[in-house]
């Protein structure tokens, strides 16, 4: 008995020690890659969240930004942003393979499949929300693996944690929740499943009252303002052809065969099969009305990946003509991640990987001209937030104007401490007056202008509720709507422009479809308003005339210091004038 035992344990430590190499060899790469690659703009992003730890932004949860602070803490560079990701990415493989175990999956087999889908190779090194949930989605089938085994409420009590750590990674974890319980409702037999559901709602309230105190910004941009485009034929097939690619430009139409077409023998066989199919259609669903990014699909590729390889191992399938394709794929990807590294001018000129190189340079050219005053660039986060981290500081800021969106930069105190300093404006098109300075470092940054703004002031944050949502007017026609002005500052907010260095405008702008076609400016009694006290409120009738063309208007007040484009301060007005 204790020979059988001996050679049971070294037919095990046989059978996994290609798969711990080959980890090794995966952890390896993404070190260097982490080490040697320029943060992406949105890692930087994610970064300025890490600095500003909250339950929540704007949209996103906030788990990304745990990840980063962790590593971020150990070391400041893009190693340690990239840390935890790329060591939870190591952990997360090996706990896949641990659980195909039961199902005595080929190890070849195991390397060739996970290291040939693309878009496991982009998320072991990237610090962004998708990464801490590719590792919670391999965490929870991990628990619940065993939890169909086992009716266990020590069990019951991880998966909670797990569940709610998953809706801190990105919203997208209810998808594998739901389709969890979908592949086997005999789940709602069990007294543990709903003491799952209740603990991982409890984790889980400290962000949604983050969201009520915020007005629910995450619900708003992911429901409304990431909901408009209409149908347009080719999201449907763009999104079936990035599929492809991210499942592994050689490979993935195999694996997505094979996983499709494997015999359910079990009910954890059941969740992956639900997961994988209704994560897929779920998003192309969603191309009907948006263009759906490729990677919100990341979490089926796990269950599509151990269902292709039990598969082959039911099927006992070992092609020779598998193995030389799948090497030859690992090949390409692994041939692209190294030219990466080495920079080659070829890749600093495609667009998104443009965003790897040449900022840092960029970053301390323009802190030699800013040196410890805000920097604020317009109408965009990504360059402010590398401009934060390269500098190590929260000195960049991005100004969102009325004719951009909204970012976490108009919810962080950014902006109130700015008021009445000298501030550094940072464009790509040089401004009369304002633009002394020319940036041009020999990165991919491009060539910036930059110059002072005298005791600046701005008033992105102030709050315009106008009176009524929907109007009809005649084309030309004069119309008053009152305004209630909020003041959501921890300071008193004047509108008077006496001895003022740099003027303030309120405008009401009209939208006719994406464009502002039309700019009125409020009457000069505005600029006589009190001073309105932090969280007070008054009113002012806002008069206007309605463009004198016929359409359907959408109408918003903004608040406007030159040398700055003015922001967007209310909500929209439905206007139809006719």
């Amino acid at each position: 008995m204790q020979h059988s035992t001996s050679n049971n344990t070294q037919a095990l430590v046989k059978y996994n020690r290609p798969v711990i190499y080959f980890l090794l060899l995966w952890t390896a790469l993404n070190i260097l890659q982490a080490a040697t690659l320029e943060l992406h703009a949105d890692e930087a992003y994610y970064w300025v969240f890490s600095r500003m730890m909250d339950w929540g932004f704007y949209y996103h949860p906030p788990m990304v930004a745990v990840f980063i602070r962790i590593g971020d803490t150990l070391m400041h560079n893009e190693l340690g942003t990239r840390l935890i990701t790329l060591l939870s990415s190591s952990a997360a493989m090996y706990m896949v393979w641990v659980m195909l175990q039961r199902y005595a999956v080929s190890a070849k087999w195991f390397i060739l499949f996970m290291a040939g889908i693309l878009v496991f190779h982009v998320y072991g090194f990237t610090a962004t929300p998708d990464a801490p949930l590719l590792f919670f989605a391999v965490l929870f089938y991990f628990f619940y693996q065993q939890y169909l085994d086992q009716d266990s409420w020590i069990l019951a009590l991880i998966l909670g944690v797990v569940v709610a750590c998953l809706m801190y990674s990105k919203y997208h974890g209810i998808l594998l929740v739901g389709f969890t319980l979908l592949s086997n409702l005999k789940l709602l037999k069990r007294g543990s499943f709903y003491f799952i559901a209740v603990l991982a709602f409890a984790l889980f309230v400290p962000h949604i009252i983050w969201q009520y105190h915020h007005n629910f910004p995450a619900v708003n941009f992911n429901l409304f303002e990431r909901s408009g485009g209409g149908f347009d034929i080719t999201y449907g097939f763009t999104y079936l052809l990035t599929q492809l690619l991210i499942g592994g430009p050689l490979i993935s139409w195999f694996i997505f065969y094979k996983a499709f077409t494997s015999k359910i023998k079990d009910a954890f066989m059941r969740c992956l099969m639900v997961n994988a199919a209704g994560v897929f259609i779920f998003f192309y669903l969603n191309t009907l009305k948006v263009n759906v990014q490729p990677h919100y699909t990341l979490i089926a590729f796990v269950p599509l990946l151990m269902l292709a390889l039990i598969n082959l191992k039911q099927k006992a399938y070992n092609p020779a003509w598998l193995y030389r394709l799948a090497v030859l794929n690992i090949v390409l990807i692994v041939g692209f991640r190294l030219c990466l590294v080495a920079g080659f001018s070829f890749l600093k000129q495609n667009g998104q990987l443009a965003s790897y190189y040449g900022f840092r340079d960029w970053a301390k050219a323009v802190h030699a001209k800013a040196g410890n005053h805000y920097v604020i660039m317009k109408d965009e986060y990504q360059n402010p937030s590398k401009y934060c981290f390269y500098t190590n500081s929260l000195k960049g800021f991005g100004y969102d104007s009325r004719y951009y969106r909204t970012t976490q930069f108009d919810m962080w105190p950014f902006e109130d401490s700015l008021q009445h300093t000298d501030v550094y404006y940072l464009t790509q098109n040089k401004i009369s007056s304002i633009s002394v300075d020319s940036i041009n470092t020999s990165g991919t940054a491009g060539k910036w202008y930059g110059g002072w703004v005298k005791d600046a002031r701005t008033y992105q944050k102030v709050i315009c509720q106008p009176a009524i949502n929907n109007m009809t007017l005649a084309p030309g026609q004069q119309q008053g709507i009152d305004v209630a002005i909020t003041n959501p500052y921890p300071f008193v907010i004047n509108f008077s422009n006496k001895d003022a260095i740099n003027k303030l405008t309120v405008e009401a702008c009209f939208f006719l479809g994406p464009d502002i076609v039309e700019i009125q400016p409020a009457k000069d009694d505005i600029y006589n308003l009190p001073p309105i006290k932090p969280g007070e409120q008054v009113h002012y009738n806002f008069t206007f005339k309605a463009p004198l063309k016929r359409g359907s208007y959408a109408l918003f007040f903004s608040w406007r210091t030159d040398p700055f484009a003015g922001s967007r301060n209310s909500g929209f007005v439905n206007l139809t004038v006719k």
